[in-house]
């Protein structure tokens, strides 16, 4: 029977059910990844000579945030998991659990970084970006950002998950946005360090020799290490952060063709790291919640969402709004104090809201069936699913958003 009150009439049940502290622990964690991402969006808005400068690094901007997103983001996942299963504790030990996790966390963010510079020099050259950063440059901005902003993100990402033990967070509700957030946040002002490293001749061959080298090192380390489950990440990861790569690459040729429309109206470069992190950290979250539920046995994978996944979707369309509205707030309150170019509140309201939308229904989609394929599969939906989802709300964000601008007439 329904659970009653005081005066004998049926509870009413809370709008998200059984899940309305979960819904409130992402809320919070989203809008501080929103307000957060916004600081990136200056920052970025604050380089447009270097953008200017090193053609073809707002082509790589979008692949680089998102790496450390992927890389972290699918860390957090699986210590979140591992804290559900009992059988997370830190330690300095890298045979435990938690070690081999950070072992192939660092290694393959070392490797991706450099692969990832790689193929956006060939992506420069295949969709005929030009003038386009040299490949020695490349390797520097995307090997040096990439050192730098794992460095801290790997911090964060573990400072979460003690804090999630010690507090009792649910690690699956604030990874993926405070991982997003920190992503953005970091990488930008990692690759502005590496951009001082290039245009310097023998010296930057030098840097990208060495980091090219390292990565190699890296790669055999990884590939022949006696961790088992560094093995199977690895073997799991490099496929789907590769494939993410170049997704991430093909929205960052959307963004860097566009570039003219982003320079008019400085907001909007603002406000584009936190759509992108906001779309991806939604499907981080659904993605997550799916994964523990089925590595726990509490729901099964099939074709059509049972109750409980179906109001884990229904929760992220009811988080989206407030997120992607707050986050056009922001952005333009920043270009106003700034001192950069803005289209107007009512119209960033208008493409953040109008783009939030297309990208929330996609990546519902694709972190639900994403994850139930990976299952189905029998590869670990941790490692899959933020993966996939980012770099496809990076690949489709990029569009919508182009298209929401499109539609309110800032072209």
């Amino acid at each position: 029977m329904a659970a009653r009150n005081r005066r004998g009439r049926p509870r009413r049940r809370p709008f998200l059910g059984a899940d309305t502290d979960a819904a409130r622990q992402s809320l919070v964690a989203l809008l501080l990844s929103a307000l957060t991402a916004v600081v990136a969006g200056v920052i970025l808005a604050a380089i447009t000579g270097t953008l200017e400068e090193l053609p073809g690094l707002l082509l790589l901007i979008p692949a680089a945030i998102a790496l450390r997103g992927n890389i972290f983001g699918a860390l957090g996942s699986r210590l979140g998991t591992s804290i559900h299963a009992g059988t997370f504790s830190l330690t300095r030990r890298l045979d435990t659990t938690v070690g081999q996790n950070i072992v192939a966390a660092a290694g393959l963010s070392l490797v991706m970084s450099v692969v990832i510079a790689v193929l956006a020099k060939g992506v420069a050259i295949a969709f005929a970006i030009t003038p386009a950063m040299s490949l020695a440059d490349f390797v520097i901005v995307s090997g040096v950002g990439g050192i730098v902003a794992s460095a801290a993100v790997g911090v964060i990402t573990l400072a979460l998950a003690a804090g999630s033990v010690r507090w009792g967070w649910d690690l699956d509700n604030v990874t993926a946005p405070l991982v997003t957030a920190a992503g953005d946040v970091v990488t930008i002002p990692a690759l502005l360090v590496g951009t001082w490293l290039t245009r310097r001749g023998d010296l930057s061959v030098v840097v990208a020799t060495m980091l090219a080298v390292a990565a190699i090192a890296a790669a055999a380390g990884l590939a022949r290490t006696a961790l088992p489950l560094v093995r199977r990440i690895v073997q799991e990861s490099v496929p789907v952060l590769a494939a993410a790569g170049l997704l991430d690459l093909i929205a960052g040729i959307t963004v860097q063709k566009r570039q003219d429309e982003f320079l008019s109206f400085e907001a909007l470069l603002i406000l584009l790291p936190g759509y992108l992190g906001a779309a991806g950290a939604l499907g981080g979250i659904l993605s997550s919640r799916l994964a523990t539920g089925f590595h726990l046995g509490l729901r099964a994978p099939s074709p059509l969402p049972g109750r409980d996944a179906r109001r884990d979707l229904f929760s992220v369309f009811v988080l989206a709004l407030p997120v992607f509205a707050v986050l056009a707030l922001a952005a333009d309150l920043a270009a106003n104090l700034g001192g950069f170019s803005t289209p107007g509140l009512g119209r960033m309201l208008g493409v953040a809201l109008l783009a939030g939308a297309l990208a929330t229904i996609f990546v519902v989609l694709v972190a639900y069936y994403g994850t139930i394929a990976a299952v189905r599969l029998g590869l670990d939906p941790d490692t899959y699913g933020i993966p996939l989802v980012t770099a496809s709300l990076d690949f489709v964000g990029a569009f919508t958003l182009i298209f929401a601008i499109v539609i309110w007439g800032l072209t």
